[in-house]
């Protein structure tokens, strides 16, 4: 996946927003809340941080491609990065990607999910 993919991506999920920060990273957000981060892994190839269930970051952490996200797993949360695209498919990207946006829009309060039009 390119960062012109990830970005397509990521901004057509319902209420979406980008932000370029942390060192020119791609971020995308929901209610303010960070679910995807593109930026660059190994080799300077592109890299890909998104939250997941507990279940799928244990996993994902064992597969080929995949790793605790830096800064993020250290501080124990569930992200994980997928560093070699060679090795996952777009579609697999494209569903952990969706369903890290998914798993952040459950956190935001019922208030704002109803606002922005979420989980209804």
């Amino acid at each position: 996946m390119t960062y012109d993919e990830f970005n397509k991506f990521c901004g057509a999920l319902s209420a979406s927003t980008y932000v370029m920060q942390w060192n020119n990273s791609h971020v995308w957000k929901i209610g303010g809340k960070v679910f995807a981060i593109g930026g660059l892994g190994k080799d300077k190839q592109p890299a890909f941080i998104f939250k997941t269930s507990e279940l799928n970051f244990d996993f994902l952490s064992e597969l080929a491609g995949y790793k605790p996200a830096p800064y993020f797993a250290s501080r124990g949360m569930k992200w994980i990065q997928h560093y070699e695209s060679k090795i996952a498919t777009d579609e697999e990207l494209s569903y952990y990607i969706k369903e890290s946006y998914r798993i952040v829009s459950l956190g935001l309060t019922k208030t704002l999910q109803k606002q922005l039009g979420l989980n209804q």
